[in-house]
């Protein structure tokens, strides 16, 4: 082999190398998706936070509630909430020390504000984000109630749903500086 030989290979290889990286470079990544504006965005732009920062303007009560319930929430969730096709939401006896926890609203979730952000992100399952602030606030009304958590004509709105103190409130370690120390 000649020493023109390693040399014209080498040149070789860095050209081959150079045409390939150029190829990968004029290659554009899928156009997935399609782009978004501000209005949109502000729709799933939507935090609540346990002091109840976030949210909205509205009100609601159970007996309002168990009214939506039916219509959205019972073919899945029991009536009453007590469970179906879907987990229970509310009637579970079996605390979270047991080997089969009951994980209902009144015995694990932490804050009532977090119902309300999950069902106003989430539900109802066919048309996620299409309720309105008061029919939240009422079908969060509603399972508190049925948690045995609030009355039933009791008023839930951005002022009185963080003061509620669930039976729950405790049962977390706070990762985030905008939980309360245990």
């Amino acid at each position: 082999m000649s020493m023109r030989e390693p040399r014209a290979l080498a040149a070789g290889l860095l050209l081959a190398w150079a045409g390939g990286a150029a190829a990968a470079e004029a290659l554009q990544a899928p156009r997935l998706g399609r782009p978004v504006d501000a209005q949109e965005v502000a729709r799933w732009d939507l935090s609540v936070f346990p002091d109840g920062r976030g949210l909205p303007a509205g009100r609601g009560n159970a007996a309002e509630g168990a009214i939506l319930f039916r219509q959205h929430c019972a073919a899945c969730h029991g009536a009453g909430g007590r469970g179906a096709s879907a987990e229970e939401l509310a009637g579970g006896t079996e605390p979270l020390t047991s080997p089969t926890p009951d994980k209902t609203i009144g015995l694990y979730w932490p804050y009532a504000t977090t119902v309300f952000d999950f069902l106003r992100r989430a539900k109802p399952m066919t048309a996620p984000g299409t309720l309105s602030a008061d029919e939240v606030y009422a079908l969060t009304a509603y399972l508190l109630y049925a948690n045995g958590l609030i009355g039933e004509t009791d008023e839930m709105d951005a002022r009185t749903l963080p003061r509620l103190r669930m039976p729950n409130r405790d049962g977390f370690t706070g990762i985030d500086a905008t939980l309360p120390p245990r």
